[in-house]
């Protein structure tokens, strides 16, 4: 089984307004609402490939309810999420406008004792399966419980995937997680360093597994994404080609796309291509990418070139 964690999910109300002006009454001329966090995300982009998971957080109040609904009406999703009693899951709004503007809520207070119910599921996870932490950490949990999990769950043959950037990837390291995907920019500011070519990013990446990775998947953005995986290989694949319409989970499905990918046979190669694929046709869409679209992606890259060395 995959679980995924999100520590705080929310609700993601997307407007569109013309030509925003501060200090008058705007009107909004665009309006959705998505359950959203990084796990909700990568749970979501499993299913479409076919891939059962279930989702673990915390939620509170009736934006918390409403996260548990649509999570299930829109994705199909399994969730096991905590049930927080002080405050409320966060509502994030996202304006389109001249210029994006955002807007964060605070989330709800997660105790220790909600956090020792989310540790007693986690208890019961087995080898084999895989567990995805993605995302920042509220100010109420400790900064360590990556750390902690990890260490609580190192012994029982798990996968682990990370997604996190600076110190936090950093201090999970040691704990030998199967996969992390850093981007180009969070490996220079990771060592303090400018790289300039493909050969510095996977000095850096065999670093990273110096450290403890596994497998370090890296994303370039318009230039693609490279591959270091624990064989020692280097996996080189290009962008999918289309009209980029949105950011936001690109990155969650990239991770998705990976993890199923390895699961259907353990080639690293079709890993990554699945990756990019629900990479690019989450960014090519409104929203997050459906299946037949993921496939028009991938087989555009199977069509393309794909080096290894």
């Amino acid at each position: 089984m995959i679980y995924t964690i999100t520590f705080n999910p929310a609700l993601d109300y997307v407007i569109t307004v013309d030509h925003f002006q501060k200090g008058i009454v705007n009107r909004v001329c665009e309006e959705h609402i998505f359950c959203g966090g990084k796990g909700i995300n990568v749970s979501a982009i499993l299913k479409e490939l076919g891939y059962e998971s279930q989702a673990l957080g915390f939620v509170a109040g009736f934006t918390g309810d409403e996260i548990v609904r649509r999570a299930k009406s829109e994705y199909d999703i399994n969730t096991d999420f905590i049930k927080v009693e002080k405050g409320m899951s966060r509502i994030n709004v996202k304006m389109r406008s001249d210029e994006e503007t955002e807007i964060n809520g605070m989330g709800p207070m997660i105790t220790d004792e909600d956090v020792a119910k989310l540790f007693e599921k986690l208890d019961t996870l087995k080898e084999g399966d895989v567990l995805v932490l993605s995302g920042s950490i509220p100010k109420c949990i400790s900064p360590r419980i990556y750390e902690e999990i990890l260490e609580r769950l190192q012994d029982k043959g798990i996968l682990f995937v990370v997604d996190a950037t600076g110190q936090l990837l950093v201090n999970v390291l040691a704990y030998h997680p199967f996969l992390i995907k850093p981007n180009n920019h969070e490996i220079e500011e990771i060592f303090d360093v400018k790289l300039e070519t493909e050969e510095d990013l996977i000095m850096y990446a065999n670093k990273l597994q110096e450290m403890g990775a596994r497998n370090v998947l890296i994303s370039l953005a318009g230039d693609g994404s490279l591959l270091v995986d624990e064989n020692g290989h280097t996996h080189r694949l290009g962008v999918c080609k289309g009209t980029v319409k949105n950011s936001v989970g690109a990155g969650d499905s990239m991770v998705a796309g990976f993890v199923a990918g390895y699961l259907n046979n353990g080639d690293y190669d079709e890993a990554l291509a699945l990756g990019t694929a629900c990479g690019g046709a989450t960014a090519f869409s409104y929203s997050l990418a459906k299946r037949d679209f993921i496939d028009e992606c991938l087989a555009q890259l199977k069509g393309g070139q794909h080096e290894n060395y």
